[in-house]
């Protein structure tokens, strides 16, 4: 997520009323997650596992709760509950704007794009040209749609990511920041769900075509030319690379990478990053031939063990 205009520490200091450890003159461009940070970053860590990750990260600051001295080049923000203030900061700089129109009047639609009836195009949505939005179809706010896109009737695009932390009596909203970027030439099946981007993008890459009833988690980046079958769910912040195929109901868990070329057949769950170029399948995906090979030889086991009780 980033900051227009990028910012001094001290002001952000300030805001958070945090104390200052490095360079109060650092200017930051932008706040992330510390597996998404990049120089100019603004991150944060609050448990001491994590704190070690994110000093030797990209980040160029970290809000803690500890006092530290900061590694050469990058600073800190001490702050006794360093989540709440990351999610304070992420409410100031892209806070909720209700609609007050069904298609909001800073939404930027291209020409030749059609918006059918009961679709809602959010706040600072932009689609490009020669673009089909089917009725009731929601673009949540900061959506970006290339040109020559279609989305099916029913689909929501850019809800907030599924992201939560487990404290002593509730789970606290991780509040969303980000955005859904889809490329030119996708074609979004009715009935899908694509979440925004908890402080990056979700991406889906040109020529990618998706059936129906499918659900694409947080900062998920699928790449160019991909099918994705009916009812198929992938997880946050992983990645699938070009040309991967997902049959029906395949599930994919979070932080993996899939890739290019690979292959899942129906009804399959991965649950590790697999190779390109292969076909998978079963619960959890292996190798097709192999996974083949197990279950003619699971058929044979009755008789097997017939045989020896004789």
């Amino acid at each position: 997520m980033k900051l227009n205009p990028p910012l001094k520490l001290s002001y952000i200091a300030k805001m958070l009323q945090a104390e200052v450890a490095g360079d109060p003159e650092l200017v930051l461009t932008g706040l992330n997650e510390i597996h998404l940070v990049e120089p100019g970053d603004l991150s944060f860590a609050d448990h001491p596992k994590y704190i070690e990750k994110a000093l030797q990260s990209k980040a160029s600051a970290i809000i803690v709760n500890t006092r530290l001295s900061p590694p050469d080049g990058k600073a800190l923000l001490i702050h006794p509950k360093p989540f709440e203030a990351f999610i304070r900061l992420i409410q100031l700089f892209r806070p909720f704007e209700p609609l007050i129109n069904t298609i909001s009047p800073n939404a930027k639609i291209g020409k030749g794009t059609i918006v059918q009836p009961g679709a809602v195009i959010g706040n600072h949505v932009t689609i490009g040209e020669n673009c089909i939005i089917h009725a009731n179809v929601t673009l949540y706010d900061h959506t970006v749609i290339g040109d020559r896109v279609i989305i099916h009737a029913n689909s929501v695009i850019g809800a907030d990511g599924f992201y939560f932390k487990k404290s002593e009596n509730s789970y606290d909203k991780f509040e969303s920041g980000g955005r859904v970027v889809i490329e030119d030439e996708v074609e979004i099946g009715a009935l899908c769900s694509i979440d925004r981007g908890v402080t990056g993008d979700t991406f889906i890459g040109k020529g990618t075509k998706m059936d129906n009833h499918c659900q694409i988690g947080h900062d998920t980046v699928i790449g160019r030319r991909c099918i994705i079958g009916a009812h198929a769910a992938i997880a946050g912040v992983t990645r699938i690379e070009d040309e991967v195929v997902l049959w029906g109901r395949v599930s994919v868990n979070k932080d993996l990478v899939i890739g290019k070329g690979a292959i899942i057949l129906a009804t399959s769950a991965v649950d590790k990053s697999l190779e390109g170029g292969k076909t998978y399948f079963g619960v959890p995906a292996i190798e097709a031939r192999k996974k083949w090979r197990e279950l003619a030889a699971l058929r044979q086991l009755p008789d097997r063990l017939q045989d020896l009780g004789k």
